[in-house]
């Protein structure tokens, strides 16, 4: 079992910046991809950026340029710096995990709020 949970959520104005962070405990050892997810209201719900073990990165193309993952396997913890903010950003970005089973983890999400 693997729990997550997202912090750094919160408002902000567009062009401003936001890290959020998500916190991996339980059998973290075996975790393959960590991703950050987002879901609009009314939209489905969208890869932002994904990191690999080995730290290959993939973007959505609305955030290239923009939004920044990392993560630090030592500490079982991914990130998301999010520069350049718009309102089209506003979003609960949920942080999910992969292992190497297949089998996947979310966490509860945490409400990000750009306002123009």
């Amino acid at each position: 079992q693997v729990q997550l949970v997202e912090s750094g959520g919160g408002l902000v104005q567009a062009g401003g910046s936001l890290r959020l962070s998500c916190a991996a405990s339980g059998s973290t050892f075996s975790t393959n991809f960590m991703a950050w997810y987002r879901q609009a209201p009314g939209n489905e719900r969208e890869l932002v950026a994904r990191i690999s073990s080995g730290g290959s990165t993939k973007y959505a193309d609305s955030v290239k340029g923009r939004f920044t993952i990392s993560r630090d396997n030592a500490k079982n913890t991914v990130n998301l710096q999010m520069n350049s903010l718009k309102p089209e950003d506003t979003a609960v970005y949920y942080c999910h995990a992969t292992m190497v089973n297949g089998i996947i983890y979310w966490g509860k999400g945490t409400l990000v709020t750009v306002s123009s």
